[in-house]
């Protein structure tokens, strides 16, 4: 039997909400999506693109202990509900005192790029020293945060959480919720130029993490990042102690050497004073500092840092984020570096080195699959045409998708491209056509490119 997570009287005081239809109920879990709920969760009808309200009948069918609502009307009879002014607040409430009940060591994790790696890092590491709960997905906006928070039994050890951001003001909120006992911002890149004007601006709202530091705690600083001077002045104004990794001499956390393979990257690190060589069981260029990082949070979180190290090499990177995959499709076996979930141009080149670094199979070519980069503001023709001199000696071919994409294929030396489409939709037929045996695809794109479609497709060849 699962260990309870809220019992209703609990959840009660922490929400300071009303109790209906049943005055005791245990719930094992939390959840806010009745496609993905267990029976025994607490289901949350938060309002966002839909009303939650709208699934209550559904969340009971599916086993949901209890409600939590603000209409009780639209859940009248179906089931125990807990009755607040507002659900989102309720649902944070419900976070804060999960982080108050538990001990676990918090790790707050930010940055353009790497964020989503290094917390599936970070959780790889810590959980090889105790207990350890991280976020799930990419769960770190304005409603993510708190139901991480909220999902916190009070016996873990450990906690990791993400946080993201479109806008500026947005980091601050969600670590004053977390309250971290050590913050991260993973690299400082043109993500979300668009809505914030400029790199210094995106580093001074990623620097806002250290900002919820609990007393004494520790900032992690991208040492070699763009604007990382402005991250460091965060952290010295926040801050008990900083550390700052990178590859320079001055690093308390240094990578010394870094080797991809085409199943696994070696890394050798000076982390605090102490030299550890350590395989990590996922290739790609990005992991050369994001592992660094994990490493050196798990240590002064108070984890074994030998034993993280070695269960890096366990860790497997998630679909969307650098998965590799060999598909036996009906003309042979190719392999796909699915990388859809997200872009921008530091992501960009960290994945055409991964790319550069594999050996396709006999026959077969490297191929790059690129979907439109966004959020990129005024110069995001010169930010994707710019992608074409690192994809040389990458990418044999080059198949692109999308209006912004365009502007790369206008840039490539025709004995480069694949084909051209302004959907990804388009594209995927055409790419499948054009593979043969032994190719080694890399698919990368932003999330609202689509290009999870074309992978999709692609993984549909399976025999």
């Amino acid at each position: 039997m699962l260990e309870p997570l809220w019992l209703a009287e609990d959840a009660a005081e922490a929400t300071k909400g009303r109790l209906i239809g049943a005055d005791s109920w245990m719930a094992t879990g939390v959840s806010i999506d009745t496609r993905t709920l267990e029976p025994g969760d607490l289901f949350v009808a938060l309002k966002d693109v839909r009303d939650g309200h709208d699934f209550i009948a559904q969340a009971f069918e599916k086993g949901a202990c209890a409600a939590l609502v603000s209409d009780p009307d639209k859940g009248s009879g179906l089931g125990p509900m807990l009755v607040v002014n507002d659900v989102l607040g309720g649902l944070t409430a419900l976070g804060e005192a999960a982080r108050d009940r538990s001990a676990a060591r918090r790790v707050g994790v930010t940055g353009s790029v790497g964020k989503t790696s290094t917390k599936e890092a970070l959780a790889v590491c810590l959980a090889a020293s105790g207990a350890t709960h991280a976020s799930t997905k990419s769960y770190n906006n304005h409603w993510g945060v708190p139901l991480t928070l909220a999902r916190m039994r009070a016996s873990s050890q450990y906690g990791v959480f993400e946080m993201g951001m479109n806008h500026r003001g947005e980091i601050l909120p969600l670590t004053k919720l977390v309250r971290p006992h050590v913050a991260i911002v993973t690299w400082i890149a043109p993500a979300h130029v668009e809505a914030l004007g400029s790199l210094d601006a995106i580093a001074d709202e990623k620097g806002d993490v250290y900002a919820g530091l609990e007393q004494g705690g520790v900032a992690l600083v991208p040492n070699e990042a763009p604007s990382a001077a402005r991250v460091l002045a965060a952290a010295e104004a926040q801050a008990g102690t900083i550390i700052r990794f990178g590859r320079g001499a001055e690093c308390e956390a240094r990578l010394l050497k870094f080797e991809m393979f085409d199943d696994h990257s070696i890394a050798e690190a000076d982390i605090l004073g102490r030299q550890i060589r350590y395989r990590i069981g996922a290739p790609g260029a990005h992991w050369a500092l994001n592992s660094v990082a994990a490493l050196a949070a798990t240590d002064v979180a108070g984890g074994d840092l030998h034993a993280a190290a070695h269960a890096l090499a366990t860790f497997e990177a998630p679909a969307g984020r650098g998965q590799v995959v060999t598909i036996a499709a009906p003309f042979g076996s190719f392999t796909l570096l699915d990388d859809a979930y997200n872009a921008n141009p530091s992501s960009m080149a960290a994945a055409f080195k991964t790319l550069g670094a594999r050996t396709p199979g006999a026959g077969g070519r490297r191929i790059a699959a690129l979907g439109d980069m966004l959020e990129l503001g005024p110069d995001e023709a010169a930010y994707h045409a710019g992608l074409g001199p690192q994809l040389d000696g990458a990418a044999d071919l080059v198949f692109c998708a999308g209006l912004r994409m365009k502007a790369l294929w206008d840039a490539l030396p025709a004995t480069q491209r694949g084909v051209y489409a302004e959907t990804a939709e388009a594209l995927a037929p055409q790419l499948k056509d054009a593979l043969r045996a032994g190719d080694v695809l890399l698919v990368k794109g932003s999330n609202g490119s689509r290009m999870f479609r074309v992978v999709e497709a692609l993984k549909a060849l399976a025999v």
